[in-house]
């Protein structure tokens, strides 16, 4: 099963959906630090709602952390970035992939572009700058869902 890593989110709101979806589709959270809020912010648990209690959340304290994290742990970081080399309807998901997203306002450096086994984007019409980060962690899990031929054993539906 893939894992969604949030890279220093900054917007309580939005990790809080992306929390929420993780723990409706059964999918464990890496957070890599400093965040832009404090994890107790009422904007998160509003968003959140009582599914925070449901979601396997993990806090690296670094990206150097969560790099050591990974290399014990195994799965190849799949970044989803406007920069990506290959839309995500096109790449080929395993079992064990770490998702990432950026922050909000700026991304994530590029030493974590480097870093990244394969860069992921979602295509979007000329002009556009970029989806809700928290749509895009929706529909590039879904896919890799999809691939993983999990989307359909969940249980019950939305």
């Amino acid at each position: 099963m893939p894992r969604l890593v949030l890279y220093q989110p900054d917007i309580p709101q939005n990790a809080g959906t992306m929390m929420r979806m993780a723990a409706c589709l059964g999918l464990p959270v890496e957070i890599v630090e400093p965040a832009g809020f404090d994890v107790s912010d009422r904007h998160l648990r509003r968003a959140g709602l009582d599914y925070l209690d449901h979601v396997a959340i993990t806090r690296h304290r670094s990206f150097a952390a969560f790099e050591a994290w990974r290399g014990e742990a195994g799965g190849r970081l799949v970044l989803a970035t406007t920069a990506g080399a290959i839309p995500y309807t096109e790449f080929a998901f395993r079992p064990g992939d770490c998702v990432m997203v950026g922050r909000e306002s700026a991304g994530v450096p590029e030493a974590v572009h480097a870093a990244a086994d394969a860069r992921v984007l979602v295509p979007m019409r000329a002009g556009m700058r970029s989806l809700n980060v928290a749509v895009a962690a929706a529909m590039i899990l879904g896919e890799a869902l999809r691939q993983a031929g999990d989307a359909t054993d969940r249980g019950e539906r939305a």
